[in-house]
């Protein structure tokens, strides 16, 4: 780590973060005067370059975006995908199925039921 602090360093990146979530802890620098100073606090830092917070309050660590929206996880953000594709699935079920019906119609209405084809 110290490589990568010293090459962001160097290189005058604005802000540098570093967590770990087994320890639920955020370490966190910000460029003052040319130079990566550590932030005391990080819970409930709000980032001036990225304009997120940073909350520490609970079990894992949250950010939440400048509008006060929380980004979700990737668990969250995988969960709300299967559910969208679950939900594309079953409208196509529904727009198959209403097809089928209007064909069913179409062929009762020429003399033609469909059971015996």
């Amino acid at each position: 780590m110290d490589k990568k602090f010293e090459f962001y360093e160097r290189y005058g990146v604005e802000e540098y973060y570093l967590y770990d979530p087994d320890k639920v802890n955020l370490t966190g620098w910000r460029r003052r005067e040319g130079k990566l100073e550590s932030i005391d606090q990080m819970d409930g830092w709000v980032s001036p370059r990225l304009k997120v917070r940073f909350d520490l309050t609970g079990p894992e660590l949250q950010i939440f975006k400048e509008s006060g929206d929380r980004f979700l996880t990737y668990v969250e953000m995988r969960q709300e995908l299967q559910e969208q594709e679950r939900q594309s699935a079953e409208q196509e079920r529904q727009r198959a199925e209403a097809k089928i019906k209007l064909l069913e119609e179409r062929l009762q209405e020429m003399g033609i039921d469909p059971e015996q084809l």
